[in-house]
């Protein structure tokens, strides 16, 4: 069985790193790769970058990462969206590994 995925979109690098930290504190988590979006309002955005934070692991421990990124992220700049895919289908599985990040 596939591990379950937590997506956490916020804005800004900043507060992904710190909500990606404080999800990993909380639980028994791993990280994927972030990945970034820069949408075509980003001049109406509190911050012009979407980032996507992945937690990965047991349901459990994934929620309990989410909740403290949430948490964390709307402290800061916010949270554009949240969803956990418990237990990710292949194809899904192969989607999750695409990251603009590296890119300009």
């Amino acid at each position: 069985m596939a591990e379950a995925v937590g997506i956490l979109e916020v804005f800004g690098l900043t507060t992904a790193f710190v909500a990606a930290d404080a999800g990993c504190k909380a639980a028994n988590v791993r990280l994927d790769v972030f990945d970034k979006n820069k949408p075509a309002n980003a001049d109406s955005l509190p911050v012009p970058l979407l980032v996507t934070i992945k937690y990965r692991g047991s349901v459990a421990d994934v929620t309990a990462a989410m909740e403290a990124g949430i948490e964390t992220a709307e402290r800061m700049t916010g949270v554009v969206q949240h969803h956990i895919i418990p237990n990710p289908e292949p194809g899904t599985e192969e989607m999750l590994k695409i990251s603009a990040l590296d890119k300009d």
